[in-house]
């Protein structure tokens, strides 16, 4: 039975050995550095409310970990609730799991005016699972200016 809960910083070597799996997959277009990797999971585990940190236990054990974070966005004039990232191992995909972590935050953000997310037109069972939910592309690309 999936369970949901808050990320803590006693997680970090299980939740980076999954982050860094995540990385190397069709689910990201591009490479991330450790340092970031590993800033983002002190952000996730911190006080700070700005990056929410997950992990999808099944009987005791970590199968999973996703990130969220909300942001106002003018076009829908309200919240906008980012699934940042959502990972599960292997041998807990095609169980419903990320059906369920997705119907769970949305329902424990009824504020949320959009969810968002991102994701790359190779990872198709990912898009076939997000159209289920009720998801679609939008019109527009993104563009980006980093600065780390």
């Amino acid at each position: 039975m999936l369970e949901i809960k808050k990320m803590t910083g006693d997680m970090r070597e299980t939740v980076l050995d999954m982050v860094i799996q995540f990385y190397h997959s069709n689910a990201v277009s591009h490479e991330v550095p450790t340092p970031v990797l590993e800033q983002t999971f002190l952000d996730a585990v911190s006080e700070d409310p700005v990056l929410m940190g997950y992990v999808l236990t099944e009987e005791g054990k970590i199968i999973g970990f996703a990130y969220v974070t909300v942001f106002y966005a003018c076009e829908v004039g309200g919240r906008c609730l980012m699934f940042e990232e959502l990972f599960l191992k292997e041998e807990a995909r095609g169980k419903g799991y990320g059906t369920a972590f997705f119907k769970w935050v949305m329902e424990s953000h009824p504020e949320v005016k959009r969810f968002r997310l991102e994701v790359t037109e190779e990872n198709k069972r990912a898009i076939a699972l997000y159209e289920s939910l009720g998801f679609s592309f939008l019109d527009y690309g993104q563009m980006a200016k980093d600065c780390i």
